[in-house]
């Protein structure tokens, strides 16, 4: 259990104010097609077009809060727990963090890390077997492109290989350097990796002259694993579809009319389709956990500050975080303890304690809001409501909540990342998909005044919060994942090749994850279920979310790991297009 006394950083404990919940509907057009260019390049070219959106968006909505005049303004997220000086640091990357295989019916038929590993050991396969499986069909560079090559935007095939080959010698002297030593990954193109380019969806280069690579990365390089690619993004990661005009969208694998979801969704599509059994996040606004929903995988967002992605920059710095997805939550678990190792570089991560495994007894307890839970769609809730009645079969206390100001938050939470990575980038569109266009022009109107309300409106939030998991320890509130049933492709061929603005949609798919990027603490999406869809075939996947208190992401992956047993089967079966790729690499 996290406490304020052995925490740095915590927040004061305090009840915020007794508000009703408030949410009417928002008046966002939609646009699309060449009026979406129109209004893209006036919203460029001409305040007054960027101005008026700014204030249809209902950004100046903060300054209504006379509350806010009673707080300070926090703008780092980031609460540290003090490590336990009994505790010994992990002193190599060959530590296993879990010998926990997934239960019976939580892998779902997906290859784990530890099935690689196992065939390794036993001289069945090999990692270079792996590999060249793999590799015909993500490449971009061969003609015809590989089947999912749409999810990955660059494999270097000799720094691929060059890794196999080392990581069979490993297994060949009897000397693996762990579970992950052999495993094909991939990794979202938002940070470096030496021998790679780094474009962040765009068509800019974006690629350090220094090179190097992020830390986190390299802990997984590190452990062995073997790193296949950099992964589709949605642009510049400012929205959740992953619609990209630039370089291709990913569609769902589950059903083709839907979005993967974003901004990570090549990540989410490469573990949703057995091409990896983990990939590499990140997560601004729901970027890990949406895409992850709509492709029926696992999907953890760190607490703020944890796992350090140095040498990158972090586009929306006080929002922003590096994260796992993958197909079970063993590999969710091994990956997030290796990629968490501290950094001795990284002011925040360097103070972290190494993340270690829940041991000893935990309290199961869940927190709803019922007003905030029940804002999603009928289907949704169907779902979500039977996956908190598993939850509590196993012995889950269900206490109600309140939280205030929600939709005011995510208000705040969006001008904080607009304006965030409208400085990231200079403010510049050059070059940008129409719809980022907008969304940076308009992030850019943003007067110094409301970006403090916005700052004072997270210290409420944390405080409140704080005063949630001192009431009740061991909290982990609950939603879904997102209100809505996936994100169906309304617009057809014409949004994919031009993107489409549909702020209301957007805010609707964030409407439960934005809290956990503005507050800094842990969250995780687990796959709960399956509802029919709008259009073609293939059911939609849902998941249910935890957001648990800062620093305790151990107590979120025991409650993964409790709903995965019950629960795992019926978040959805594989896709249609799930690619086996042991098969493919035993018949070499």
């Amino acid at each position: 259990m996290t406490a304020a006394k052995n925490c740095s950083n915590y927040p004061t404990p305090c009840r915020g104010p007794d508000t009703p919940y408030y949410n009417p509907d928002k008046s966002n057009p939609i646009v699309r097609g060449w009026p979406l260019l129109i209004v893209a390049s006036a919203a460029a070219s001409l305040n007054v077009v960027s101005s008026y959106l700014w204030s249809n968006a209902g950004f100046d909505s903060l300054r209504k809060i006379k509350e806010l005049e009673q707080y300070e303004p926090r703008y780092d997220p980031t609460v540290i727990p003090i490590a336990d000086p009994s505790v010994p640091p992990r002193d190599s990357h060959t530590y296993r963090p879990s010998s926990r295989e997934p239960p019976h019916g939580g892998s779902r038929g997906y290859h784990s890390a530890a099935d690689y590993h196992a065939l390794y050991r036993s001289g069945r396969l090999t990692p270079t077997d792996s590999a060249e499986a793999l590799l015909p069909l993500v490449r971009r560079d061969t003609s015809p492109p590989g089947a999912h090559s749409i999810a990955f935007l660059s494999t270097e095939v000799d720094l691929v290989l060059k890794a196999a080959e080392a990581s069979t010698l490993r297994y060949k002297q009897g000397k693996p350097l762990g579970v992950l030593d052999g495993v094909p990954v991939a990794v979202k193109d938002e940070v470096d990796l030496d021998g790679y380019k780094k474009s962040l969806g765009t068509v800019r280069d974006y690629t350090r002259e220094e090179g190097g690579t992020s830390w986190c990365v390299k802990q997984w390089e590190e452990a062995g694993a073997i790193i296949v690619g950099k992964l589709n993004m949605h642009e510049l990661g400012m929205d959740t579809t992953n619609n990209n005009p630039i370089h291709g969208t990913p569609l769902n694998p589950h059903n083709p009319n839907y979005y993967t979801g974003g901004s990570s969704g090549g990540s989410a599509y490469a573990v949703s389709t057995g091409l990896v059994p983990i990939a590499f996040g990140a997560d601004a606004g729901g970027s890990i956990r949406i895409p992850s929903s709509y492709c029926g995988v696992y999907g953890l967002k760190p607490s703020h500050g944890r796992v350090s992605g140095s040498p990158t920059l972090n586009l929306a710095t006080t929002c922003g975080v590096d994260g796992p997805i993958a197909a079970n939550m063993t590999d969710l678990e091994t990956a997030y303890r290796i990629m968490a190792t501290p950094d001795p570089s990284n002011t925040s991560s360097s103070m972290f304690p190494p993340p270690r495994p829940h041991t000893g007894p935990r309290r199961k307890c869940i927190g709803i809001y019922n007003t905030w839970f029940d804002r999603a769609d009928a289907s949704v809730l169907n779902v979500c409501h039977s996956a908190v009645d598993h939850y509590k079969s196993l012995g889950y206390e269900i206490i109600d909540i309140t939280i205030p100001f929600l939709p005011e938050g995510q208000t705040a939470h969006a001008i904080t990342s607009l304006c965030e990575i409208s400085s990231a980038t200079n403010g510049s569109v050059t070059g940008l998909s129409a719809p980022n266009k907008i969304l940076i022009s308009v992030g850019r109107q943003t007067p110094a005044s409301d970006f403090i309300l916005a700052q004072k409106l997270r210290n409420l939030l944390m405080q409140h919060l704080a005063f949630l998991f001192t009431q009740h320890p061991g909290l982990i509130i609950v939603t879904p994942t997102t209100a809505n049933a996936g994100w169906h492709i309304s617009g057809g061929a014409g949004d994919l090749k031009y993107g489409v603005s549909d702020a209301n949609m957007t805010m609707r798919s964030m409407e439960y994850v934005w809290l956990a990027n503005f507050t800094g603490c842990p969250a995780l999406s687990v796959p709960v279920g399956c509802v029919d869809a709008v259009e073609g075939e293939g059911r939609v996947p849902i998941g249910l979310m935890g957001l648990g208190e800062w620093g305790n992401e151990n107590l979120l992956i025991e409650w993964g790991r409790d709903g995965e047993g019950g629960l795992g089967g019926k978040g959805g079966k594989r896709p249609g297009n799930w690619v086996d790729v042991v098969g493919l690499a035993l018949e070499r």
